[in-house]
């Protein structure tokens, strides 16, 4: 049975019922419904904490659509997945293949980031302050980025550019 078929709260139904409507309505192809389908199922796995659930529906989207906008959301998404298990290379690998899809994702500049100033504390705390500069460096290019496409947001990575003169 379809993810939005399960949703058992309020809110829930009515984003699937409004979202069900939407796409009977649409002059888009079947593959494309089923392509948004799945990607709606997948964000609802994933809000659950059902990630390898949500990964097979994020897969099964990508699959199916064609459009280079949408297809950088089941990219971004199944980054967040793969981050939020800890498995930062996938992630920084699918953040970086939304990005190459849509440039206009400051959440996936932030990611990244955020994943290569772990990164970078860790080998400091290690010694290998080489490498850790080299991925404060990438750190800071990614948040300019981030920046650059939400001024107003990421207030905290901006200081953290300021006073370490990046």
């Amino acid at each position: 049975m379809p993810k939005s078929q399960r949703n058992n709260n309020f809110i829930d139904k009515t984003f699937t019922v409004i979202a069900d409507l939407i796409l009977k309505f649409l002059p888009v192809n079947k593959k494309a419904k089923v392509a948004f389908a799945s990607y709606r199922d997948g964000m609802q796995a994933q809000s659950e904490g059902e990630y390898s659930e949500a990964l097979e529906y994020y897969y099964e989207a990508l699959r199916l659509e064609e459009d280079p906008y949408d297809r950088s959301y089941n990219f971004y998404n199944i980054a967040l997945i793969f981050s939020n298990m800890g498995e930062y290379e996938k992630a920084l690998d699918y953040y970086q293949r939304s990005i190459n899809l849509n440039s206009n994702l400051p959440q996936a500049f932030n990611n990244m980031a955020v994943i290569y100033h772990m990164q970078a504390e860790k080998y400091m705390e290690q010694g290998n302050l080489e490498a850790g500069e080299l991925l404060f460096n990438q750190a800071g290019l990614y948040w300019k980025q981030a920046i650059r496409l939400a001024p107003d947001n990421y207030i905290e990575a901006q200081n953290w550019l300021r006073i370490s003169g990046r």
